[in-house]
């Protein structure tokens, strides 16, 4: 059987590094689109076996230079996301709106036999949050320019790679006192990222006729149960210290003169509204994919980076 074409958007992230494996191994042909396959194209080759993985550097954003890779492509995934905005184009509105009506179109002229979006979970009530109003946006173009889309919500997605176990466990190691933003009681249900692309594999393989996902893990964890859980795993004790919310938007707001800000007045808003399944939608279990990895006993294989003497280091040392 001919292996299908799979193009890639955003594929040097956690979640597109680990997809690429999963899809070379099982006979698809991956192309990965980057502005710069010198600074991560190397990486992403290792990913599969020479003849199933093509790196092409070309400007995501740009429809001239994709559109004839997506003429050639079966399948179109998009993995592009950003957390804060940075500069005139890094916004927003560009990024999870414009860029994914681009796409929906392009795919639509096209007739490619898939799309696979990938949004946000929790998205529906935060309609005071400008990140969670442009995935939204982002949904309804999607959807609205090509009828064989299909939206995923993950929730948070963990691993050795990501950017909130590794950076919670570095700022816990670091920090004497850690500050608590709604008393810590957000509640979230974190996917582990091979569960996450077990679910893209699926929804591929399966041309599953789902609109939206709503990807989960097999756990409900408060936002202080997280760092309980991070802080055991590095063997710390910190004392956590609860902020009104005057206080917490006073911080977000010089964390925000940073390059890359720890928290911003948006991701603050965000934390107002739990990261659960909502029950409006499919949910990866229900399509027969449900997530197996558990939050603390995947952190507990990679924290030893954070504890002091490293893997061999007892935790209660």
């Amino acid at each position: 059987m001919k292996g299908k074409n799979c193009l890639i958007f955003g594929g040097t992230g956690q979640i597109g590094r680990n997809l690429i494996r999963k899809l070379a191994k099982s006979n698809y042909k991956v192309t990965v689109i980057t502005r710069n396959a010198h600074t991560k194209g190397n990486f992403i080759k290792t990913q599969a076996n020479a003849g199933y993985i093509d790196i092409i550097e070309a400007n995501p954003f740009d429809e001239n230079e994709i559109r004839p890779f997506i003429e050639k492509a079966d399948i179109c995934i998009n993995l592009i996301g950003i957390l804060f905005e940075k500069g005139k184009k890094n916004t927003f509105n560009n990024i999870h709106a414009n860029f994914p009506m681009m796409l929906a179109k392009l795919c639509h002229y096209n007739k490619i036999q898939q799309l696979i979006h990938v949004s946000a979970l929790g998205i529906d009530k935060a309609t005071d949050s400008q990140y969670a109003i442009s995935k939204l946006n982002g949904e309804k173009n999607v959807l609205k320019y090509f009828n064989k889309s299909l939206i995923l919500r993950p929730s948070i997605v963990y691993s050795v790679d990501d950017n909130f176990s590794t950076t919670f466990m570095t700022l816990l190691n670091r920090l004497p006192i850690f500050p608590l933003y709604y008393n810590g009681n957000t509640k979230f249900t974190p996917i582990h990222c091979s569960d996450m692309t077990d679910v893209i594999y699926n929804v591929i393989s399966k041309n599953t006729n789902s609109k939206i996902i709503e990807c989960v893990g097999p756990e409900i964890l408060s936002f202080k149960q997280i760092l309980t859980i991070l802080l055991g795993s590095i063997g710390k004790k910190r004392f956590f210290l609860p902020f009104p919310l005057f206080v917490a938007k006073i911080t977000a707001k010089i964390f925000e003169l940073m390059p890359n800000p720890l928290l911003t007045t948006d991701q603050l808003t965000l934390l107002k509204y739990d990261n659960i399944a909502s029950k409006n939608y499919a949910t990866n279990s229900s399509i027969g994919v449900p997530a197996k990895k558990h939050f603390r006993l995947e952190v507990e294989k990679y924290s030893y980076m954070w504890r002091d003497g490293g893997q061999f280091a007892k935790k209660n040392d």
